[in-house]
């Protein structure tokens, strides 16, 4: 009873202000007779027959969410594993450091021309360019959570004479995790922006693609259903991570309220 109270608790916490901004969208749009802002009555009509009764789904969504899939556990690969060796080492850490300020200074948007001339216009340029914005967070992050191992712990597994692999899954992985995933969370946010601006270079299909040829051709509620479904999507992918969160990280979240509890 309890656990059905808690779920529909944050059910309703997570969906309030979706759902009154959406009401507010209605309201004020209602009577609109803006070529540029269309009802939202209308572009829910027509998001149905954009979307959901044609082929875009698997010929523009489906390569999107592909591409974001890419070049996300790319950057995750490469900025847990890069991110545990530099935390792990003070000299590769300040050996690094001023380059790794450099690079995460530098916008990706910058970097799609750039990655155009060395990767062409296919996927593998969309790809790299989401992968170049979701790297840094996610590596940022694992530097500081494997910094802030603690040291009691650190000369614990020493003493047990834990080394190696079950060392560095079991005590710096699972330590860092916390910030790995705040850093994956983070990655995923650049991720879905990048992948919009990707597709609207040089691309044939894709959400970017879209949205910037309804704009062209001046299809406006069409745009808009566009913009509505990217915003879905996106509100879908921070809630699977947050369940990934949770199932990762229930140990953490488990030891913070005992904490509170040990604390009153």
């Amino acid at each position: 009873m309890r656990l059905a109270v808690r779920v529909t608790r944050t059910v309703v916490a997570a969906l309030a202000l979706p759902v009154a901004l959406l009401a507010l969208w209605w309201i004020l749009t209602a009577d609109s007779e803006s070529y540029y802002l269309p009802p939202l009555s209308e572009i829910l009509a027509d998001l149905d027959d954009v979307w959901l009764r044609s082929d875009r789904l698997s010929a523009d969504v489906l390569p999107s969410l592909l591409r974001l899939s890419g070049g996300f556990l790319l950057a995750v690969l490469l900025g847990v594993s890069l991110g545990v060796a530099i935390g792990s080492s003070r000299r590769l850490r300040a050996f690094c450091e001023p380059v790794l300020e450099f690079l995460r200074a530098i916008p990706p948007p910058v970097l799609v021309p750039v990655l155009m001339l060395f990767a062409g216009i296919g996927d593998t340029m969309k790809v790299l360019v989401i992968l170049s914005g979701c790297l840094w967070p996610i590596l940022l992050n694992t530097v500081e959570g494997v910094r802030a191992v603690d040291e009691v712990l650190v000369e614990t597994a020493r003493c047990y004479g834990v080394r190696g692999p079950a060392r560095l899954w079991h005590l710096v992985v699972r330590s860092a995790s916390p910030q790995i995933v705040t850093g994956m969370r983070q990655g995923l946010s650049i991720g879905i922006i990048l992948m919009v601006i990707s597709e609207m270079f040089a691309a044939s299909n894709g959400l970017g693609f879209s949205i910037i040829q309804f704009q062209r051709t001046f299809a406006v509620t069409e745009m808009w259903t566009g913009i509505l479904l990217l915003g879905l999507l996106g509100f879908l992918l921070a809630t699977l991570m947050r369940l990934f969160e949770r199932r990762v990280l229930n140990w953490y979240f488990g030891l913070r309220q005992a904490q509170r509890g040990g604390s009153r």
